[in-house]
C-alpha cells in the first residue's frame, strides 16, 4: 500500500471507525476538539509504536482493519462498519492515548495539504514496519 492510501485508510479510522465506536458507547458529550495533529505528534507515535512489538502488530492489524472498514463503507453495510469501527477503537486505544490523540485530529487534516503530507512521511516508519511483514 502507497503512504497516501496509508494516510487515506488513517483518516478513514479516524472520521468513520473512531467516532462510530465511541457513539456507541458514550452518550454525546459537548467539548473541546481534538487537538490538531503535528508532525511532532506523528513522530512521537513513531517512537511510542515502533518501540514496542504488541503497539507495532497492533499499528499493523489496524491498518488492515481500515482496508475493511473501507470495503463495508463502500458496499453501504452499516452493521459490518459499526462492528469493524468498534474492532478499531479497541485496538487504537491498545495503541496507546497519543495515538488516540493524533488519529481524533486527522478528521480536519487533508491528505494532501503540507501539515498532512508532513504527518504522512512522519508516519512512513510505521508503514514500513508493516510493508515487512
Amino acid at each position: 500500500m502507497t503512504l497516501p492510501s496509508r494516510f487515506a485508510a488513517l483518516a478513514i479510522l479516524a472520521a468513520v471507525a473512531m467516532p462510530l465506536a465511541a457513539a456507541a458507547q458514550q452518550p454525546p458529550k459537548q467539548g473541546p476538539a481534538a487537538p490538531k495533529p503535528t508532525k511532532a505528534a506523528a513522530q512521537k507515535v513513531v517512537q511510542i509504536v515502533s518501540g514496542d512489538k504488541t503497539k507495532t502488530k497492533a499499528y499493523c492489524d489496524l491498518i488492515a482493519l481500515g482496508e475493511q472498514i473501507d470495503a463495508a463503507a463502500q458496499k453501504k453495510d452499516e452493521k459490518k462498519m459499526d462492528e469493524l469501527s468498534q474492532k478499531a477503537d479497541s485496538m487504537a486505544a491498545a495503541i496507546g492515548p497519543e495515538y488516540v490523540a493524533l488519529m481524533d485530529g486527522l478528521d480536519d487534516i487533508d491528505p494532501s495539504s503540507k501539515d498532512g503530507q508532513e504527518i504522512g512521511n512522519a508516519l512512513e516508519p510505521l508503514d514500513k514496519l508493516c510493508d515487512s511483514k
